[in-house]
Order: structure tokens, then C-alpha cells, then sequence
């Protein structure tokens, strides 16, 4: 008996589907809460933008944050998952930031929300010790 043709080759393009959908998104499924949790609590990590430091995140229990940009005052805040996204918010500090997190062979990388063309921060470091934060009137 001979393969029938047709259906060999709707085989074959069945077993593609797994290939194509990797391809189409090739950092996975972004981080829900728990995982970004568990990814990142008791943990420092400074992000950089084209390999340059960005700025860098304490988390703690509880959902709680301090981010720094580069050389700038800590900024406290809390953070939440909304669908795929996981939300910052620093009250009256910042606008909310919701970036998509993917946990990678390099290390955390998140997307900005809205804005995919934008170079995504990838962890350049990862600590277990607190965000050492500049203040005002430091030294006075």
C-alpha cells in the first residue's frame, strides 16, 4: 500500500505548527506573577539598554519595589500583574510602567507595554544585597 501523498504532507505541516508558534514568539510565554515572584524576590538587578546600565530594582516580599535610575534617588513602589503584564506603580514619583517579563538564557528581559520597537532592558547583574540608594542632602 502506498502513503497517500496528501495526507503525508498534512501530517508533516501539523508537526510545523509547534516549530512556526516558537518562531513567532521566541522569548516563550511572559512571566505571570508567580513566577515573576519567585524569579525575582530578595533579589537586586540592574537592567541595561544597548548594553549600557539603566537602572536597577530591589524586590521584596509583599510585592514591594525600589528602583533607581543610574545615579539617581530610590523611588519605593509596589507592582501587580495585569494580564501579561507586570505593572509598576511609585505614586506620585512616576507614571505606571507595565513592561512584559520573559526569563531568559541571559537573564530577565522586559518589554516596555505599548511600545514593542523599543529596545527591551535585559538584567545585566542580579545580587542578593539591598539597592544602595542616593538620597537628597546627602553628605549635609
Amino acid at each position: 500500500m502506498r502513503p497517500n501523498p496528501i495526507l503525508t504532507l498534512s501530517l508533516a505541516a501539523l508537526a510545523l505548527i509547534p516549530t512556526l508558534a516558537r518562531a513567532a514568539d521566541p522569548l516563550g510565554p511572559p512571566l505571570n506573577a508567580e513566577q515573576f515572584d519567585q524569579r525575582t524576590v530578595g533579589r537586586t538587578i540592574t537592567y541595561s539598554v544597548f548594553g549600557q546600565p539603566y537602572g536597577s530594582e530591589q524586590y521584596k516580599p509583599g510585592h514591594k519595589v525600589i528602583w533607581a535610575f543610574t545615579e539617581s534617588e530610590c523611588k519605593e513602589g509596589d507592582w501587580y500583574q495585569d494580564g501579561q503584564y507586570i505593572c509598576f506603580d511609585y505614586g506620585e514619583y512616576a507614571p505606571l510602567q507595565c513592561w512584559t517579563f520573559y526569563d531568559t538564557a541571559q537573564g530577565l528581559l522586559a518589554q516596555f507595554k505599548g511600545d514593542p520597537s523599543q529596545e527591551p532592558l535585559v538584567s545585566l547583574s542580579e545580587s542578593q544585597d539591598p539597592l544602595v540608594c542616593q538620597g537628597p542632602d546627602v553628605g549635609v
